[in-house]
């Protein structure tokens, strides 16, 4: 009997045994076994604040002149004096290249004569057309007479056409002549070479003593009063810029300087391989410090607003396709990361601004992707030493 009892006994520790084990290993209490055991993280935090934040474009570009052309020659010669060199500033209509002229001049000279000779012919031919017809007057005085043949008559009337001909051929080798003369004369203005617009000589590619050839580049000249900087937009960024955004330009050669500058020119069309437009942007040159080619940093203020919730940038985390942040509750002395799915606005590197909902107080910033909701965690040190002197 004693035995049984024993036995009895043993069954029914067994079963509790049994039954604690399964309460244990349930998920469920495991679950909530895990959650009571999981160790605090140590994160980073910082505040939620409000101010003003702009979403900018930082684009890289060139500067380009406001206007460029090349001294050129449309004859050929043999250069005899270049006036200015690499630097130089040039007047409007200043003279700025001369070429041998000897071969020009002659062909002046050629031609004012050649005109003199059909002036003189023309002269000769008018004075005897007017002998003709005065001879065809006669002539028809007397026919009327019936003292002259009709063939007399109609020889003086043949006469008289053929000098007058020949006086408006005179005439018209006159108006040749004189054509030959202005083409001479023009030729040889083409041997001094003026500035059209003024600005700087930026290149020059030949020296005195070169045979040039007909359109052949003697000096570039620049007009960097004004300057250009030309640079490309993506897609995403297309419609929402427009000419009259003002800029900020910084150069690798002045790197504690800004210009400002402001958006002229945006292309109609975007290039298919890139998917990029191009665009200008207008600074005024005063200084003259920023010159064709140099390397440009463009910073472009795309919107802009005041008293916005603004989290650093690093808060924000992206899980399953949704931003969202995790906030620190209340309590100082048992922090725990309650998570939210946020909808953010204006984000810059730094800054992010917070729509909805409306959060206040600590974010993490550091140490977020290893919370879930609701885990507890350690907050900085010296952020509880700030936080116990003043509660």
């Amino acid at each position: 009997m004693k035995k049984i009892i024993i036995i009895f006994a043993v069954l029914i520790i067994a079963a509790l045994l049994i039954w604690r084990i399964y309460l244990l290993v349930s998920p469920g209490n495991l679950a909530e076994h895990g959650k009571r055991t999981s160790p605090p993280v140590p994160v980073e935090v910082d505040s939620v604040r409000y101010g003003s934040l702009a979403e900018t474009r930082q684009l890289t570009g060139s500067v380009h002149p406001y206007y460029q052309y090349i001294v050129a020659p449309k004859v050929s010669g043999r250069v005899i004096s270049i006036r200015k060199r690499i630097g130089d500033w040039v007047e409007s209509g200043e003279v700025l290249v001369l070429l041998d002229d000897a071969e020009y001049q002659q062909s002046v000279r050629e031609a004012e004569a050649n005109l003199k000779i059909a002036q003189a012919s023309l002269i000769e031919a008018e004075s005897q057309a007017e002998l003709s017809g005065q001879e065809l007057e006669r002539v028809e005085s007397l026919q009327n007479k019936g003292m002259v043949s009709s063939a007399e008559y109609d020889a003086a009337v043949s006469h008289y056409k053929a000098q007058e001909s020949r006086s408006k051929l005179a005439q018209a080798q006159v108006e040749q002549r004189e054509a030959s003369l202005r083409l001479a004369r023009i030729k040889l203005s083409y041997t001094v070479l003026n500035a059209s617009q003024p600005g700087f000589i930026g290149e020059r590619f030949v020296d005195e003593g070169a045979l040039l050839a007909p359109n052949s580049p003697v000096l570039s000249v620049l007009g960097i009063d004004t300057v250009f900087v030309r640079t490309t937009i993506v897609e995403r960024d297309y419609g929402r810029i427009e000419p009259g955004q003002s800029g900020i330009i910084q150069v690798d050669a002045y790197p504690d300087r800004e210009f400002n500058g402001v958006v002229t020119r945006i292309a109609p069309k975007l290039q298919e391989t890139s998917r990029v437009a191009e665009m200008e942007v207008k600074v005024i040159n005063d200084s003259l410090w920023l010159k064709p080619g140099m390397f440009a940093k463009l910073n472009l203020k795309l919107r802009e607003k005041e008293n916005a919730r603004i989290v650093p940038t690093q808060a924000i985390i992206n899980k399953n396709g949704e931003s969202a942040v995790f906030q620190v509750n209340g309590d100082p002395a048992s922090p725990v990361a309650l998570y939210f799915i946020v909808e953010t606005g204006i984000s810059t590197p730094l800054e992010t601004e917070i729509l909805s909902p409306p959060l206040d107080g600590l974010v993490i910033t550091l140490g977020q992707h290893l919370l879930e909701d609701g885990s507890p965690i350690i907050l900085p040190q010296d952020f509880n030493q700030n936080d116990d002197s003043n509660p």
